[in-house]
C-alpha cells in the first residue's frame, strides 16, 4: 500500500485520507483571524499618535502655568504680600484704623491695653455726636513731648505696619476722650446735684459710662464751644487730663479739639477678645439736651 501522508507547513506530518479537505496551515490561520477583525480594533487596542501627542502638549502647557522654580513660589508670596499690605493701607486711609489705649482715663469703658477700632468716615461727612467716643490728634500739646525710643529694627518695622494698618497705632501723640459738647454748645459745672450741663440740661452720667465713684467733675467751669469745635472729656474723671485742665488756654481754644484734627470714632473693642463688644453711643444721657449747635464741619 502505498504511503499516503504528506509533510505539511512546518513538516509535522498530516494524514490525508482521500479527498479529506486538507488542514489549513497555523500561519495562514491567524492572518485570517487578524484580517477579519474589526477596523477599528479591540477596546484595548493602543491609541492613536495624534491624540497622545494632544495630551502630552496640554500636559506641557499646564505645567508652565506652575511655578517650577523657587523664584516662582517665592514671587507669588511677595505679591500676595503686597496685595495685602495695599490693601490695608486703602482699608487704613478710607475705612477704618486701630490703636491701643496706652492709659485708664477711659475706664471702664475702655481699659488699658484694649485694641479697638475707628471709624475714619463718620468725620469726613460731617460733626461729630455728644457722647461719641473720638481718637483726635494731640495738635494743641496736650500731651507732653514723646522720648525717642531709639528707632531700632523692630520699632521701624512695627510703626510701618502700624502706617499702613495692620498692626494698631501706638504713638503718643494721639488722645481718645468721650464727646460732652458741640459747636455752640455751652457745657458747666457744676449744679446743685454736682451734675455736668449741656446748655442748661443737667447729665445723669454716673450710670451710663462714668467711672464708679468718679465724680462728673471736681473743677468748676462753664464754656461756650467754639463752633468746628468740641469739648471732650474721660469716662474717669479723677484720671484724665482732658479740656478741664486746658481751660486756661481758652484764649487759643486750647481747651477743644478741632474737627480737622478728629482720627474717627471709636465703635468696637477688638482685643482681648474676652472683652471683644461694640462701643454705643448712650443718646438716652444727651436726649433732652436742647441743641444749640451752630454746626460742626
Amino acid at each position: 500500500m502505498a504511503d499516503r501522508t504528506q509533510p505539511a507547513g512546518d513538516g509535522v506530518p498530516q494524514e490525508n485520507p482521500g479527498d479529506a479537505a486538507v488542514p489549513v496551515p497555523a500561519a495562514s490561520t491567524a492572518g485570517a483571524e487578524r484580517s477579519a477583525a474589526p477596523a477599528d480594533g479591540p477596546e484595548d487596542a493602543p491609541e492613536p499618535v495624534s491624540r497622545r501627542e494632544g495630551r502630552r502638549a496640554a500636559g506641557r502647557r499646564a505645567r508652565k502655568q506652575r511655578p517650577d522654580t523657587l523664584w516662582g513660589s517665592v514671587r507669588e508670596i511677595l505679591l500676595v504680600l503686597v496685595w495685602a499690605v495695599l490693601i490695608a493701607f486703602v482699608v487704613k486711609t478710607l475705612l477704618v484704623r486701630g490703636f491701643y489705649i496706652p492709659s485708664g482715663s477711659m475706664e471702664n469703658t475702655l481699659q488699658l491695653n484694649d485694641r479697638i477700632f475707628v471709624n475714619v468716615v463718620e468725620p469726613t461727612f460731617g460733626p461729630l455726636e455728644r457722647g461719641d467716643i473720638v481718637v483726635f490728634e494731640d495738635a494743641k500739646g496736650w500731651l507732653p513731648p514723646q522720648p525717642d525710643s531709639g528707632g531700632g529694627p523692630t520699632d521701624a518695622v512695627y510703626d510701618a505696619l502700624a502706617f499702613v494698618g495692620v498692626l494698631p497705632d501706638r504713638t503718643d501723640q494721639h488722645l481718645i476722650k468721650r464727646v460732652i459738647g458741640v459747636g455752640g454748645d455751652t457745657v458747666a459745672c457744676c449744679d446743685a446735684s454736682g451734675r455736668v450741663t449741656v446748655n442748661g440740661e443737667a447729665l445723669e452720667e454716673r450710670d451710663a459710662y462714668l467711672y464708679p465713684g468718679s465724680a462728673p467733675s471736681e473743677l468748676e467751669f462753664e464754656v461756650q464751644v467754639p463752633e468746628n469745635h468740641y469739648f471732650v472729656l474721660g469716662d474717669h474723671r479723677d484720671a484724665s487730663a482732658d479740656a478741664r485742665v486746658h481751660l486756661a488756654e481758652i484764649a487759643e481754644n486750647g481747651a477743644f479739639i478741632s474737627h480737622d484734627d478728629v482720627v474717627g470714632t471709636a465703635f468696637v473693642i477688638a482685643w482681648p477678645l474676652d472683652r471683644f463688644q461694640l462701643l454705643q453711643n448712650p443718646g438716652e444721657v444727651f436726649a433732652d439736651v436742647p441743641d444749640r449747635s451752630a454746626g460742626g464741619s
